[in-house]
This record gives C-alpha cells, structure tokens and sequence, in this order.
C-alpha cells in the first residue's frame, strides 16, 4: 500500500508539475511582450504625448493625441456596424439558426473570419473609398466594422447556447412568445458572455494596421469628420516603426503601449461592470 501510496503521489506531483508547466509557456509570450513593451515605451509617455499631435520630421516632442482620438473614433464606427449584425446574427444562429439558412450564415461568418484583414481593407478601399474619392475615417470603420461581425456573431451563438433549454420552455409555458422569450429571458442570462464576445472582437480589431492603411490612410493632424483621413493608432505606430529616426522609434513603443493598455483597461472595467451587475441581480 505504501508503495502504491508513493506511486500515487509521485505521478500526481508529475501532472501537477505539467500543467504549471504549460501555464508558464503559454504565458511566458504575454510576459515578454509586455515586459519589451514596458521597457521600451515608459520613458515616452509624457503628458505631451496625450495632448500634442506629431511634429514634423528633425523636431522634437510631440505626441499621438490625434491618433488616439482617431482610434476612439474608428473603433465607435466599427461598433456601430459590427456590434449589432454581429448580436443579432448570433441570436439568430442560436435561437432559429437549425436549418439551411443558418448553416450559410455560419458558413460565411467562419469564412469571413478567416479572410486576411488586408484584403478586407482592399474591399471597402475598392468599395467606399472610390466611390468617396478619397480615404476617410467612415471607410476605416467599416472596415473594422466587417471584422468584427463574425467573432461577435459565432460567440455570441456558442454563449446562448450554454442557456439551458429548460429556461426557455419555462418562459414559453408562461405563454410568452417565442420572441420575446429570447429577448426578455434568454439574452439577459447570456449578457456577461455577450459583452465579452463583443470586447473580444474590438480587441481583435483595435490594433488592426492593414486595413486603415487603404481607409483611414492617417493623418499628421486632428480630424473629427467621418469624410476625412484620419490618424489612428496602429497606423501611426506602423509609420514611426518603419522610419529612420531615433525619436519616432521610441514614440512608436510609447503607442504600442498606451494601445496595449487601452484594451487591457476597457476589457478589464467592462468585466467588471458587467460581473458587479450580475451580483446585484442575483440578490
């Protein structure tokens, strides 16, 4: 017994030992990237970085206040497009989607999450910026718009599923219809899985490069119209990473890190919030 004791312990100490083990190799990339992230870009951030817009080439100082403005309001657009289609598609998929129709939208969203976003960027580019006849930051939203549709749509699907049929059929023998049953009963238990469904596609999206760059194009200067090329994060850290000076180098990592942390803060308050409002339901 003692013997089979030892075993017991021994391979119990090996899972354990395993598990830890891939924990801290499937972390270990965040670490590192965060920790290069925060070494590199700290020293940048100023107060003048949320508050001026670049300066020209050879100067010094400066800041990314217009990019960051226009990131708020690219990712706004996109909300606006994605957020919707990509909910109302989903609760559809969960709630009446078991027949043909449903099995083409969730063939095309799977396909549509597959498409590189340089080639979305290529379609919107070809469809609304020719048409406009220059870029905007309302192109650049669609574009992030599109991306966001599947992620949202299929979890979205897989978070109302994991309502149990049984709240469905006590709602529907109240002789609620069936409508209302999924709005009124069905969407509110799977609310916090939305929100997070949903903040998963702007994390997707918010450091999206390719596609502004045949939409929004950026801007060196502040832009609050839907109609005009518009500066955006991931566009102005791409412009800085890719130049030959010093000083737009260490700009570039202060606006991956402020971009990092941006995400990081809105996931982690919405989670939150989100988790706060179903305690307060629950009691």
């Amino acid at each position: 017994m003692h013997n089979i004791s030892f075993r017991r312990r021994f391979v119990n100490f090996l899972g354990i030992g395993a598990i830890v083990g891939a924990t801290l190799v499937v972390l270990m990339p965040l670490f590192l990237i965060m920790g290069t992230v925060i070494y590199r870009g700290i020293g940048s951030i100023t107060w003048a970085f949320f508050t001026r817009i670049p300066q020209p080439v050879g100067e010094t100082g400066g800041g990314m206040a217009n990019a960051i403005v226009g990131t708020a309001m690219i990712m706004g657009v996109a909300a606006l497009i994605g957020i919707p289609l990509g909910v109302g598609s989903g609760i559809y998929l969960a709630e009446y989607g078991r027949n043909a129709s449903g099995n083409i939208v969730r063939f095309t969203a799977d396909v549509l999450n597959g498409i590189p976003s340089i080639v979305i960027g290529i379609t919107v580019y070809a469809l609304v910026v020719l048409i406009q006849h220059h870029f905007s930051l309302l192109a650049g939203g669609i574009a992030l718009g599109i991306m966001m549709i599947p992620t949202v749509c299929r979890t979205t699907e897989e978070v109302l599923l994991m309502v149990p049929q049984s709240v469905r059929e006590a709602a529907l023998g109240l002789g609620i219809p069936q409508w209302r049953t999924t709005l009124s009963v069905v969407v509110p238990s799977a609310a916090s899985g939305i929100i997070t469904s949903i903040m998963l596609a702007c994390a997707r999206v918010a450091g999206e490069t390719a596609p502004l760059l045949f939409t929004a194009f950026g801007n060196q200067f502040w832009n609050l119209k839907l109609n005009q090329p518009t500066a955006a994060l991931p566009l102005q850290i791409f412009a800085y990473a890719i130049s030959p000076y010093e000083e737009w180098h260490r700009m570039a990592w202060a606006g991956a890190l402020v971009l990092i942390l941006s995400i990081m803060a809105t996931v982690i308050l919405v989670r939150f919030a989100t988790s706060r409002g179903m305690l307060k339901g629950a009691h």
